[in-house]
C-alpha cells in the first residue's frame, strides 16, 4: 500500500465538495489531453504538458513539476492506496478505488482529470490535530502533490482515532500542549531576531548539518543561516535559510522569498527555507510554488506552529 498527500484545487479553485459528492479526486492540467495513453513513456508523456502549458519556457523545470504531480496521479496511484486530502484545518482520507479517468465535459473547468475514491470516516474531515507533526508538515505541501507512503502509520493512526471516536492519546494531548508553549515563549518570550538566529543554527546542527552559520547582517544578501549537510556522508547539500521573528500578523508575504532566491544565488545553495514564528500569506506559498516550478529551486515554508 502506498499513500500519497494530493490538494484538490486545480487552477487554485476549490474542488473537494465536489470530489466528494461523485466518489472521486480530482486534478488540474486538463487541456493536457492524451496523457491516459499507456504507451506513453516519460519523455513522452512529459512532451504533451510542456506543448500544451509550457511551450514558451527554456528550460523543463515547470513542465517537468507539472508532469510529475499528474504521473504521480495517472501512473503511480494504484487501487487500494489512501490518499490524504487537506482542507483548512481539517483533512479527507479517501481510498483509491480505480484508474484515471478522463471527463470531456470537464475540461473547461481545469477537472477532467480524476480518479474513483472510496472516502473514508463516512466522508467526515478530520481534524489535523490528530497528525503527529510528520503528517502534518506534509500536508504543507506548495505543489499539488507528495509521496506520504513513510506516513502510513501516522494516517492510520488518524482514521483509527476519528473511527473510534476516541480522544487523541496522552502523547498527542502532551505534544500539542508543548508546542503551544514553545509557540508563546517563541513569539513572546525573551528572544529577539539574533536569538532566533541562532536558535535555528542550533537546530539544524541537532538535524545532523555538519557545518551552520549565522550569517552577518553586513554580509547579508538574503539568507540569515546558511548549513551544509551531507547525502550518504558524501554530496555536500547547502540549505540557505531566511527567518523571521514576527507575530501571527501580518503573514510573511512573497517578497521574503525573492529575497531568499537572492540569497540562495549568493551562497550557491541548494534548498531553501523560510522560518517564521508567525504565518505564511497565500501569496507566499504562491511564491515558494513557483519558484519550484520555474527555476528548480526547492523552498520549504516553516510557521511558527511547525517550527515549534
Amino acid at each position: 500500500m502506498q499513500a500519497f498527500v494530493l490538494r484538490v484545487a486545480p487552477s487554485e479553485i476549490d474542488r473537494v465538495p465536489e470530489a466528494l459528492e461523485f466518489n472521486q479526486i480530482i486534478i488540474g492540467w486538463a487541456n493536457a489531453d492524451g496523457l491516459l495513453d499507456k504507451a506513453l513513456d516519460w519523455v513522452g508523456f512529459r512532451e504533451i504538458v510542456r506543448a500544451t502549458y509550457y511551450r514558451d519556457d527554456k528550460t523543463l523545470h515547470r513542465a517537468g513539476a507539472a508532469a510529475g504531480h499528474l504521473w504521480r496521479f495517472i501512473r503511480e496511484m494504484e487501487a487500494g492506496d489512501l490518499v490524504v486530502v487537506p482542507y483548512g484545518s481539517e483533512f479527507y482520507l479517501a481510498e483509491v478505488a480505480g484508474e484515471a479517468i478522463y471527463l470531456q465535459g470537464k475540461q473547461s473547468e481545469d477537472s477532467a482529470y480524476r480518479r474513483p475514491v472510496k472516502w473514508l470516516n463516512t466522508k467526515q474531515p478530520i481534524p489535523r490535530s490528530y497528525a503527529k507533526s510528520a503528517l502534518i508538515s506534509r500536508m504543507k505541501i506548495q505543489g499539488t502533490s507528495a509521496l506520504a507512503t513513510d506516513l502510513l502509520d501516522e494516517i492510520r493512526d488518524c482514521l483509527d482515532i476519528a473511527t473510534s471516536g476516541a480522544s487523541p492519546s496522552f502523547h498527542s494531548d502532551l505534544q500539542a500542549s508543548l508546542i503551544t508553549q514553545a509557540l508563546n515563549e517563541l513569539q513572546k518570550g525573551r528572544i529577539d531576531s539574533f536569538g532566533f538566529e541562532n536558535l535555528i543554527k542550533n537546530l539544524l546542527q541537532s538535524l545532523g548539518a555538519k557545518e551552520a552559520r549565522v550569517v552577518p547582517r553586513s554580509q547579508d544578501k538574503g539568507a540569515d543561516v546558511v548549513a551544509t549537510f551531507l547525502v550518504a556522508e558524501t554530496f555536500p547539500l547547502v540549505v540557505a535559510v531566511q527567518a523571521k521573528h514576527w507575530q501571527p500578523e501580518p503573514p510573511v508575504d512573497r517578497q521574503v522569498i525573492d529575497q531568499l532566491v537572492s540569497g540562495m544565488e549568493a551562497e550557491s545553495a541548494d534548498l531553501g527555507m523560510v522560518i517564521t514564528t508567525g504565518a505564511f500569506s497565500d501569496d507566499a506559498v504562491r511564491a515558494a510554488n513557483e519558484c519550484l516550478e520555474s527555476v528548480g529551486r526547492k523552498i520549504e515554508l516553516v510557521d511558527g506552529q511547525q517550527f515549534a
